[in-house]
């Protein structure tokens, strides 16, 4: 039987395509586009082809197409036009992005159409360059934005609704992605031009955003390795490319090593301390990833994860010592075992890059990444190691704060406090200290009030309305809210998603916040005088269980704040290059000041108590309980600086003098590093680079010293406000203004430096960081 069908197809296709001749001209007009059903009449086979080129791949008319053989340019015409109708990723023009309309199947021929056009595109503005703004940056902001926001969809989708599908299709067109930028990034003719710009007699006339777009590009294209020839320049796509494939590996390892974990618990005695919040989020995790239909937070079951909200719940709260070591050991060997295992990952890394910094003239890979920083090598090292020198006496306190705290319990711990113990006897000793219940904490937080908040502080510092706009924009899951941001005129300057809880089925772990749509005059539309830009901000808190709101502990509402931090950063710039507007071309240690800055306010006294409200009797926060959370504000500061700095350490000696091809492998360095930055010796089997996403799969390689680094310009950048007077309204204000229009406006169309000189009227101190997390005295 099944032979016979070919055969029957045919019969029936050729009994349809004689009833179609039959069909007249008035049929194809009710079913066909306008541009096409003008037509009318078909004269000939290319006209019949391009004809039925108008109708949706679904549609029945299809059966009819012609079998005449068309030429290459009308195959191409053909295809072009039915993927451009059919698929989301090649849509012309959008005002958001169909992030709800993407599908896994749209990935491969979406991305390599878009490819093919840009290639293009790329090869027509080579041809006719010219070293002016409107003849190269102009068209090359156009080609660039344009993968940057197809891509980007791609790449945010993968992240936020992971699936094998999504998975293999980004893998099968990655390398064509990368050959692209390689391509573009080592386009002579551009680089030439960019440095004929450089040395016309017109460059002092230029603004200093516009030096630093051709500053920019000439060194990044000296990065992406313009200069090299023949061998080299070969060699070294080839490492861009599998430099490409094993960071996005390792990424997915970290996330399958995540799902995998799963703790099934039925005697509610294995997990006596967890709070009903955690209970609940457990049973309802039964009842969405095994079907225990009937699981509830009282009798369970409950299942124990590795995802954020259930890991941190456990090593705080669950008095069974056992099941704590055993979600710790989990939790620190992810992804370094069997099939998942990171180990051999990293060495290839580090192996990568250290060749390319060579084949590039440099010593090592942290002086490429140093190469468009604030930063130098030793600049990052000085600094780590005053803050170390700083930290080390707080956090050998701290320790031993804990095992007298366990040993006036009378626990038997108290002896052999170790790793699985720290965070547990730190909540209790907490509690005791400050008599602050962190989940007792959690009603006075529900995410709509923190929200509400939170855009309350915006208005009052830099003069913005933040208001919903659900269903303005499509989204990719039902949690997802959209934004819009409104100057005092009440007139649109930009949008933003936020996508809050956590889904640990086929969300990345983290939070962050990216780029949709950069501010640009170039690619304005609908008569603006600029495109408004759009970010996205992505958390990973607990989600609403049963029918309470998110509540939120206070470190989910500091990420909060700290993501929209990064966000208002990208909306509210004023700079209207597309190549410095926002986020963009602001060098990496300097991009975390507006998102450290912004975790300051969440110890602000008016301002967390216009958050902090009973999400069920409407009850703002006892002003005692607010004075012991800054009472608390540094508790065990010394302990995580030390944590900070490990990380920042063991990742520049990684990039700088470890030698990969060496005896000693990636874990003898951490545990080299763990000596003068841990008062307890990691364990044997601390596996957590493995999981070390910020340096193996993200932005951070070499510049995880930069949230230090910008910690430091934040708290200085805060302390403006100090001096100011946090009670006076009318300073803060003005001083929000200067913020505003200094930090958040200028983007990168100025150095960071210049940038923080404009606003703080001097160069950064690190005086006042250390003073705010009490490695310091406060003077009198």
């Amino acid at each position: 039987m099944a032979h016979a069908r070919p055969r029957r197809r045919q019969q029936i296709q050729a009994l349809v395509a004689a009833a179609m001749l039959l069909l007249s001209s008035a049929l194809f007009t009710a079913r066909l586009p306008l541009a096409v059903a003008s037509a009318r009449l078909v004269p000939n086979p290319t006209a019949r082809l391009l004809l039925f080129a108008g109708l949706p791949s679904s549609s029945p008319l299809r059966a009819f197409c012609p079998r005449a053989r068309p030429s290459p340019a009308t195959c191409s015409a053909f295809s072009s036009a039915t993927m451009a109708a059919d698929n989301p990723l090649l849509v012309a023009d959008f005002d958001f992005p169909p992030f709800d309309r993407v599908e896994p199947s749209h990935v491969r021929p979406g991305i390599s159409e878009l490819l093919t056009r840009l290639e293009s595109e790329l090869e027509e503005l080579e041809k006719g360059v010219e070293p002016s703004w409107g003849k190269l940056v102009e068209p090359l902001e156009r080609i660039t934005d344009r993968l940057e926001v197809i891509w980007g969809m791609v790449d945010h989708l993968k992240a936020v609704k992971d699936s094998a599908d999504l998975r293999a299709a980004v893998e099968e067109v990655q390398p064509d992605k990368v050959k692209f930028l390689l391509r573009l990034g080592q386009s002579k003719p551009i680089y030439e031009a960019f440095k004929a710009i450089r040395n016309s007699s017109d460059w002092e006339s230029l603004n200093d955003a516009r030096k630093r777009i051709v500053e920019a590009q000439i060194k990044e294209a000296v990065l992406s390795g313009v200069a090299l020839e023949d061998e080299q320049r070969e060699k070294f796509n080839q490492i861009e490319q599998e430099l490409e494939k094993l960071t996005q590996k390792f990424s997915e390892n970290v996330l399958d090593a995540t799902k995998k974990f799963e703790k099934v618990i039925t005697d509610k005695k294995e997990i006596d301390g967890l709070p009903a919040t955690a209970l609940g989020l457990a049973a309802q995790t039964a009842v969405s990833k095994q079907g225990h239909e009937n699981a509830t937070a009282e009798n369970g079951p409950w299942i124990i994860t590795l995802d954020a909200p259930s890991y941190i719940a456990v090593m705080q709260h669950a008095r069974n010592r056992a099941l704590r070591e055993e979600v710790y050991r989990a939790y620190l060997t992810r992804a370094s075992s069997g099939e998942l295992d990171n180990t051999g990952i990293i060495a290839q890394i580090l192996k990568l890059r250290l060749e390319k910094a060579k084949i590039l003239g440099y010593k090592n890979y942290a002086e490429v990444s140093m190469a468009q920083k604030m930063a130098t090598v030793d600049r990052v090292e000085e600094l780590l190691e005053k803050l170390r020198a700083a930290s080390w006496d707080h956090a050998v306190k701290d320790m031993e704060d804990l095992k007298s705290f366990a040993k006036d319990s009378g626990s038997p711990e108290a002896t052999d406090l170790t790793h699985w113990d720290l965070n547990f006897w730190s909540e209790r000793l907490r509690e005791s200290k400050y008599d602050i219940n962190e989940e007792a904490l959690r009603p006075y937080f529900a995410l709509p009030k923190v929200m509400d908040g939170l855009f309350t502080l915006a208005n009052k510092l830099f003069g913005v309305n933040v208001e919903p706009a659900d269903g303005l924009a499509p989204v990719w899951h039902s949690d997802v809210k959209f934004y819009c941001v409104k100057d005092s005129s009440n007139s649109p300057v930009a949008y933003f998603y936020f996508d809050p809880y956590s889904r640990p089925s086929e969300k990345r772990g983290g939070a962050w916040m990216n780029v949709v749509f950069s501010r640009s005059r170039v690619l304005a539309r609908n008569g603006l005088p600029a495109r408004l830009p759009v970010a996205h901000m992505v958390c990973n808190q607990t989600p609403p269980v049963g029918d309470k709101p998110s509540l939120m502990t206070f470190r989910e509402v500091e990420t909060v704040f700290h993501e929209f931090g990064h966000a208002l950063q990208h909306m509210l710039t004023k700079q209207d290059e597309g190549y410095v507007a926002g986020i963009r071309g602001v060098e990496w240690d300097a991009v975390e000041l507006p998102s450290q800055f912004m975790e300051n306010w969440c110890y602000h006294k008016d301002t967390l108590l216009s958050i902090a409200k009973h999400y069920e009797t409407g009850e703002t926060l006892p002003e005692e309980i607010y004075a012991k959370l800054v009472a608390a504000k540094n508790f065990r500061a010394g302990t995580f600086s030390l944590r900070q700095i490990r990380f920042a350490s063991v990742d520049m000696e990684l990039h700088t003098t470890y030698d990969p091809y060496g005896s000693l492998s990636i874990y003898d360095v951490d545990r080299r590093v763990a000596e003068r930055t841990q008062v307890l010796a990691p364990l044997p089997e601390d596996r957590f680079l493995c999981s070390f996403s910020h340096i193996f799969a993200g932005g951070y390689a070499a510049g995880y010293y930069s949230y230090k680094w910008a910690e430091v310009l934040s708290a200085d950048a805060f302390s403006a406000f100090e001096d100011a007077g946090l009670d006076n309204e009318k300073a803060i204000e003005e001083t929000g203004r200067r913020f505003r229009d200094t930090v958040l406006a200028l983007g990168g169309g100025k150095s960071p430096l210049e940038v923080f000189v404009s606003f703080r009227g001097r160069e950064p101190s690190p005086e006042p960081l250390l003073r705010h997390n009490g490695l310091l005295p406060v003077a009198a």
